[in-house]
């Protein structure tokens, strides 16, 4: 197998993997070899995504739960470290989008709170103790779910705008502390994708992924959003054992909005 493509052996824990990008890399990484530990709050497509990747080869593990909750994060590294002894990479994919359009004049608290305790906290817990268990093993890998709002304005959508930016912090500062003991922490900033969390929400009212996509896509330098394959095909070669250099990186994966 290509090195860059090899996972064999290595144990990847994957938050919200029941749908979207997690599903997604999950069935990726399962026939490149790895050893996979998945998570969600959705329990029944939770159930799904162990199903198909089991299909496909892999050795798998998970539990379902809230990635809010700090104890839910020591739970999942401590199930990679009964079940395979070791955690080499982590993606902390898990978030919510927000259907609420308003101004920074109009930010509610309960918006606020639920973009912070979910885009941010839920990524927060998790590297926490997953940086824990890579500086045991002597190194490892974590890839982190921003946005394209993380990076720029996000006019409308501003407690989502500000969660994702707090990542990109959480990831560069982690980045620094930590590369000088072999533990690379990098960020993925998407444009819109065709996810459950964009075709199923209030920015498709038709459900038509064709007019979504235009209508969404219409400032992109490609005139349309992304295959959710698209931005997952990124992450993989982010993760890949053979990419060693990338850390602090906050990659846009955008159609060329960036370059605009």
């Amino acid at each position: 197998m290509d090195p860059l493509l090899n996972f064999t052996d290595k144990v990847v824990l994957i938050t919200g993997a029941a749908s979207g990008f997690g599903r997604l890399l999950a069935q990726q990484l399962a026939p490149r070899g790895a050893k996979l530990v998945l998570a969600d709050f959705n329990a029944a497509g939770l159930t799904e995504t162990v199903a198909t990747v089991a299909e496909l080869g892999a050795t798998v593990v998970y539990a379902a739960g809230d990635v809010a909750d700090e104890a839910h994060a020591k739970e999942l590294v401590g199930l990679a470290l009964k079940e395979f002894g070791q955690l080499d990479i982590a993606v902390n994919n898990a978030g919510v989008g927000t259907t609420k359009l308003c101004s920074v004049a109009e930010i509610d608290a309960e918006n606020m709170d639920r973009q912070f305790d979910i885009n941010v906290k839920g990524v927060a817990w998790g590297m926490k103790y997953q940086i824990q268990a890579m500086l045991a093993k002597g190194g490892g890998s974590i890839l982190n779910v921003s946005s394209m709002a993380g990076l720029g304005a996000a006019p409308g959508v501003a407690s989502y705008s500000a969660a994702k930016h707090a990542v990109i912090g959480l990831t560069k500062t982690a980045a620094v502390e930590f590369g000088g003991r072999n533990i690379r922490v990098n960020a993925i900033c998407p444009f819109f994708a065709h996810t459950p969390l964009v075709d199923e929400s209030d920015l498709n009212p038709n459900r038509n992924t064709e007019e979504l996509s235009k209508n969404l896509g219409r400032n992109c330098p490609m005139k349309r959003i992304a295959q959710a394959e698209e931005i997952v095909n990124v992450m993989v070669m982010m993760l890949s054992p053979a990419n060693t250099y990338m850390n602090g990186v906050a990659l846009p994966v955008d159609g060329g909005v960036a370059a605009i």
